[in-house]
């Protein structure tokens, strides 16, 4: 088993960022196909949903596998839009923000959500948790002058 130091380590990389977007959803799609929506091989290290969505202009259903941070009680999860540390906002996060209502793949079950962008107080203790679970957080901050947005998914 990889040690979590040691990824969160290559992680935090600059190289990482860069190959990381084109290789990990790829391989998260179709491990999460095989396996009829068990298993998301990124989730090995954290947990991970794969969100579908609405496309902000299209208007068509987007798959994205994610990262996510489960809140306690199964109150909902929290979706970062660090984009790896990279200049843009991730497109999923355009998409919440024109279409709120989503779904979500959580262990194998579709989960209908609604997810609403965090601000302020809220996004602050959010942002504690979520340096506190995965710490390469941080690096993608600092990389980027843009705030990173927080989005809090709760079931329809």
């Amino acid at each position: 088993m990889i040690g979590v130091r040691w990824v969160q380590r290559l992680s935090s990389t600059r190289g990482f960022a860069k190959a990381a977007p084109h290789v990990i959803p790829a391989l998260d799609r179709a491990v999460h196909r095989l396996t009829r929506g068990k298993v998301l091989l990124s989730a090995q290290m954290l947990p991970g949903v794969i969100l579908t969505s609405t496309g902000a202009r299209s208007g068509l259903a987007r798959r994205t596998p994610l990262a996510c941070m489960p809140e306690e009680g199964g109150r909902g999860w929290i979706l970062v839009g660090s984009n790896f540390g990279r200049t843009d906002h991730p497109a999923w996060t355009h998409n919440l923000l024109a279409h709120p209502d989503a779904s979500i793949s959580w262990k194998g079950r579709d989960i209908p959500v609604t997810a609403r962008l965090l601000e302020e107080e809220e996004r602050a203790a959010a942002w504690k948790a979520l340096l506190a679970f995965w710490p390469p957080y941080a690096t993608y901050q600092a990389r980027v002058t843009r705030e990173i947005r927080l989005f809090r998914l709760t079931r329809r």
